[in-house]
């Protein structure tokens, strides 16, 4: 039977993925925060002996790495290197879960070759934790493969994120309330994300591999979509303020994705988006069956 532990496991991503992982008979161990500081090394010494580790910890809220950077460097970069300390000692391959790390970029799409950018604490952990996996694969042969997401959403994420954030504006306010229309980004559900990871469990070596859909959708036609889904034309309330070096547009360009992980996304954005609207008015139907 194969077998992984998930760090990370009771987060958006590693609930999804440890059921995943399940249906394919893999036996798991999942590590998260009740289990332990993943930064500190008697965490994953507790842990059993795996062949393979997905680590997925990590602390991702990027306003708050400005105000605490020494809190991220602890649970992003050290935490990544007890996971890889873990693989050295059990020869266990890592599937690392980093992040996107492109800036703002020159051209589109965006290769893993792009040149990165380090532009908040938050980015710098994980570039941190990236040139540890490096060093890693190279002085003591550990198999690395480093995955870099571009926008996930998907059912049961938080509403600190975009998406969610709109289907909860549109479903619970009936309008919606942006900084800015403008900006595109590259997003992917989580089923496409986790059959990604689920097709890295036969690699060896060292890869990077980006994730996205491969096409961009600005805040201004992710609202449309809501508001065409639903039936409903909510007003927008667009302050128009542009964050300081915001991005404009990410297109993840998944050429080594499909090649490597014989992966393609399936799920479009109004598919996407069809099924967390649904999934909301569940969520907003059984709160008013309890009161």
């Amino acid at each position: 039977m194969p077998d992984a532990l998930i760090s990370g496991a009771g987060g958006f991503i590693g609930k999804a993925l440890a059921t995943a992982l399940r249906l394919k008979d893999f036996s798991i161990t999942e590590l998260s925060h009740e289990k332990g500081d993943i930064a500190e090394s008697a965490t994953w010494e507790a842990a059993p002996s795996h062949q393979l580790v997905f680590h997925l910890a990590a602390k991702t809220f990027v306003p708050d790495s400005w105000s605490n950077p020494t809190a991220f460097i602890h649970t992003n970069t050290i935490g990544t290197l007890q996971a890889l300390e873990y693989c050295r000692k059990h020869g266990a391959s890592l599937v690392y879960v980093s992040s996107y790390l492109y800036g703002n970029p020159t051209s589109l799409p965006i290769a893993e070759t792009a040149p990165i950018q380090t532009p908040n604490p938050y980015a710098l952990s994980k570039k941190n934790a990236e040139d540890l996996c490096f060093f890693y694969h190279q002085c003591y042969g550990v198999n690395v493969t480093i995955i870099r997401p571009f926008n996930l959403y998907g059912e049961g994420q938080k509403n600190t994120f975009l998406i969610p954030q709109l289907i909860e504006q549109a479903l619970v306010e009936h309008r919606f309330h942006v900084k800015d229309l403008s900006p595109k980004r590259d997003y992917l559900h989580l089923d496409d994300f986790i059959r990604a990871l689920v097709a890295t469990t036969e690699l060896n070596g060292l890869h990077i591999i980006n994730l996205g859909s491969g096409e961009s959708f600005s805040v201004e036609e992710i609202i449309q979509t809501i508001c065409r889904l639903e039936g409903e034309n909510y007003p927008i309330l667009n302050d128009n303020i542009r964050r300081q070096n915001e991005i404009m547009d990410t297109v993840a360009d998944i050429r080594v994705a499909k090649k490597v992980l014989n992966w393609v996304p399936v799920i479009s954005l109004e598919t996407g988006l069809q099924r967390m609207l649904q999934h909301h008015h569940l969520l907003l139907s059984s709160k008013k069956g309890t009161h």
